[in-house]
């Protein structure tokens, strides 16, 4: 295949547990505008052109699809299930039945075993697929730091049981990382967090790095095919700015990559997802050849607008005034 890049070029990153695991994933987040089958061949595209990490979630609802793809790979002889690096999520109704969810994973995903396992929200506010960003459940409630580390304990029975091999938190705050870490017998691996260079979220990044927590980016060119519901009129494009069409223009590539080469360099994991094969194999290859400058660098890190993309508004409880009440930015849990 032309458009292979060799797994093994690809560079990696090593965790607290000392796997190295690739600096770069496909996410598989369809938001509303591609169907599971366009979503399941692109990641059997990915397979054949040298991905090897995969970011799954049971609330995507394609993981039945993309399992057929991973037997396939794996029937084929395209990789093996030990080359694969394959990451689900518990979704938020599921927070107590964790196993029950692990399990249907494993088998929609047809992989044996998960490898990293994250809770997808630390909220259990449910919310239909699809709904729009007004919903509320009446049910919804605030963070509980005793709530989620019930949910984590679960995923940590997971680990013991050999269904999973690490655990991972996701869309946290530095607030609620300091109430439930020491909680926790063992300590995650790996954080997903919104990041892109028009939100930065340094101070998080900088936490998570002190304390051996691999940050993975998720919207690392800033999402412009994100769902209508979380589009508002205030929000910056990323790949629009002149300082990155610049850097752009300077390596004869596309923003988007500018955004990515950006993120592995600075230590995140970015997991870009498309369902052109020239986009996804572009994004992969760039991890490989043509760094940024320290300089491009420099300029990238000047561009920081907090521009939180997904809010999160769904997730909001009764009493709750905005989606800021969920991100804890005054350095407290807001209940």
């Amino acid at each position: 295949m032309s458009q292979f890049i060799d797994p093994a070029l690809v560079p990696k990153v090593k965790l607290y547990t000392g796997e190295e695991i690739p600096c770069i994933g496909m996410g598989t987040f369809g938001s509303d505008r591609f169907t599971p089958e366009q979503v399941s061949a692109a990641v059997g595209g990915a397979i054949r052109c040298g991905y090897r990490m995969f970011d799954c979630a049971a609330c995507y609802g394609n993981e039945a699809q993309i399992g057929q793809v991973f037997q396939a790979a794996f029937d084929e002889g395209v990789a093996e299930r030990k080359d694969l690096y394959i990451m689900t999520k518990v979704w938020n109704d599921m927070h107590e039945r964790v196993e029950e969810s692990c399990r249907k994973s494993i088998a929609d995903l047809r992989c044996g075993y998960v490898d990293l396992f994250f809770i997808h929200w630390p909220f259990p506010n449910y919310h239909a697929p699809g709904c729009d960003v007004d919903s509320r459940n009446p049910d919804s409630k605030p963070f509980d730091p005793e709530r989620f580390l019930n949910t984590y304990r679960q995923c940590e029975e997971l680990v013991r049981k050999g269904l999973i091999k690490s655990i991972g938190i996701s869309n946290m705050t530095i607030p609620k990382l300091e109430a439930v870490l020491p909680g926790m017998e063992i300590k995650p691996v790996a954080c997903e967090m919104e990041l892109h260079p028009c939100f930065q979220q340094q101070e998080l990044f900088d936490y998570l790095v002190a304390h051996g927590i691999q940050p993975i980016g998720f919207m690392p060119i800033g999402s412009p095919t994100r769902p209508e519901r979380d589009m508002m009129p205030e929000d910056v494009a990323d790949i629009q700015l002149p300082e990155m069409k610049a850097i752009a223009e300077a390596h004869g590539i596309h923003p988007a990559v500018v955004a990515l080469k950006w993120a592995v360099q600075r230590g995140q994991i970015p997991i870009p997802f498309s369902v052109k094969e020239n986009e996804y194999v572009s994004n992969l290859r760039c991890t490989t050849e043509d760094p940024l400058t320290e300089e491009e660098m420099a300029v990238i890190a000047t561009l920081e607008r907090n521009n939180r993309l997904v809010k999160g508004q769904v997730f909001l409880w009764e009493g709750a005034k905005d989606w800021h009440d969920l991100w804890d930015e005054d350095g407290y849990i807001v209940k």
